[in-house]
């Protein structure tokens, strides 16, 4: 299902990082899982896979009969190096294939299928229960971890966060709409936090962060002056 970093720390925590899109998690996360030295754990890049799978099939991402007949067939695995992890599906290295629109729209349709989310549950469990990591998603700390030893939740101004991801988009090479990316992630949002099973909601323990006015350096501090009352 994956593996864990060969690294040792003295302080192996595990750190949650949930929010919707756009408000800067992936970014965050990583910068943060450098600086502790800890293992980046992006759950998202799962789903994705998943439903580069599901599209790869000829499937429909919204047929959940469909989708969970895949899973038999599947094996998803995420390989760790120095921080930086490979994602493979049926040992094809997926990660250059998996922030495209397509992708991505099929992403948070596939992610509400409850059969979905309780076959990667395990995998996403089994990758941090070492500690030493950084997990990233959006019910990180209510059902992934729901006893993780910190726990964040980030938001942001909608403007701000679309503006973020189009530019993304942009760099990656997707030429798109600002209006579609903002549409995009509206829509992303309903099926997010409608969803019955693990839907995007806070933990009850959870630290907010409003990162719209904020530089990914700022947050990762006031992070670290968190984590480190607990080192």
């Amino acid at each position: 299902m994956g593996c864990v970093p060969e690294e040792k720390q003295a302080s192996r925590l595990v750190v949650t990082i949930d929010g919707p899109a756009g408000v800067g998690k992936s970014t965050v996360a990583r910068l943060l899982a450098s600086r502790l030295g800890y293992l980046y754990l992006d759950t998202g890049a799962l789903y994705r896979a998943m439903a580069w799978a599901v599209i790869e099939s000829g499937r429909d991402p919204a047929d959940a009969e469909a989708v969970a007949a895949l899973l038999p067939t599947l094996s998803l695995k995420m390989q760790f190096h120095h921080g930086a992890a490979t994602v493979l599906v049926n040992g094809k290295d997926v990660s250059d294939d998996l922030r495209t629109p397509a992708v991505s729209a099929a992403a948070s349709v596939v992610s509400a299928i409850p059969v979905v989310r309780a076959w990667l549950l395990p995998i996403q469990r089994q990758m941090g229960q070492g500690g030493a990591v950084v997990a990233e998603g959006r019910d990180m700390g209510t059902n992934v971890f729901p006893s993780a030893d910190v726990k964040f939740f980030l938001e942001a101004d909608p403007t701000v966060r679309a503006q973020r991801r189009h530019r993304e988009l942009v760099a990656a090479g997707h030429s798109r709409a600002l209006e579609e990316t903002t549409a995009d992630l509206a829509g992303r949002d309903t099926r997010d936090r409608s969803r019955l099973i693990a839907p995007l909601v806070p933990a009850e323990d959870a630290r907010f962060i409003d990162t719209s006015t904020m530089s990914v350096s700022e947050v990762v501090g006031q992070m670290m002056v968190v984590i480190a009352a607990r080192l």
